[in-house]
């Protein structure tokens, strides 16, 4: 479980739920007609822009990102060239049964033992990495249109309501009242959106960020590893990935 997230979603939440409690009645700030409008609304906004399989898809991603745990790149780096060394003195199907936790370096292994051609595997592992990144960025833009969509139905409600508030002034005991329920829908909005949708789009972000460039080290790992890349040089190369910073730990 990603603690980050976790942390992060809850404490927003924990701020503005005790913001809410030290303020008063908890019960002023529940609305069911403005939840309707605004997490309603806001679903069918952003589902009309996607079809039905990938809206459903992008919050299985988004549930995800509170459980992903990226690989640092150093790791990968790390077990690609203890494989390559293992290549270079033993041979290719020296790597058969050898223990692997990362899949795609895994996969990539398995189709150099099975002696696929080096182009036919760098298409396939590209590929990969392709769908990959599009199904990611299609939740990522799922994410972005309801951080879009909630205040902006947020804002609808809260119209609907000053409306509704503006045509009933006989009584003016009921215009404070009224006022407070029509600002609620924005509220949700601005909650919805900056506290769950955002964070949750940012994350999604990052973790593809991360997978695409541990995806490439792999890639151009299998790549050395087939032509027999002499492993010093391979960790030179693929040290260029990565930060500066991140480079020391494989100076060793």
């Amino acid at each position: 479980m990603d603690i980050a997230t976790v942390v992060g979603v809850l404490g927003a939440f924990g701020v503005i739920a005790g913001a809410i409690v030290l303020g008063g009645s908890a019960g002023t700030f529940v609305n069911v007609p403005s939840l309707v409008v605004v997490i309603g609304g806001t679903f069918a906004v952003t589902l009309a822009q996607i079809p039905l399989a990938q809206f459903l898809g992008s919050f299985k991603v988004g549930i995800g990102a509170f459980f992903h745990k990226s690989t640092e790149p150093t790791k990968v780096i790390e077990e690609a060239i203890e494989l390559a060394n293992v290549a270079r003195k033993e041979g290719i199907l020296a790597l058969e049964g050898k223990e692997i936790e990362d899949k795609f370096l895994k996969d990539g292994i398995q189709f150099c033992i099975d002696g696929h051609p080096a182009e036919i595997v760098n298409k396939m592992l590209a590929r990969d990495i392709n769908l990959g990144l599009e199904r990611q960025l299609i939740s990522i833009k799922m994410f972005k249109s309801v951080a879009a969509a909630a205040p902006a139905m947020g804002m609808i409600g809260t119209l609907i309501g000053l409306v509704q508030m503006l045509a009933n002034m006989s009584d003016p005991k009921s215009i404070g009242p009224a006022m407070a329920v029509a600002l609620l829908t924005t509220l949700y909005g601005a909650v919805i959106a900056n506290a769950i949708a955002v964070p949750i789009a940012e994350k999604l972000k990052a973790i593809s960020t991360t997978d695409r460039i541990n995806k490439l080290i792999i890639l151009e790992s299998i790549t050395g590893i087939q032509e027999g890349t002499n492993p010093a040089i391979l960790k030179q190369l693929l040290t260029t990935f990565i930060p500066e910073n991140m480079r020391e730990s494989l100076a060793s």
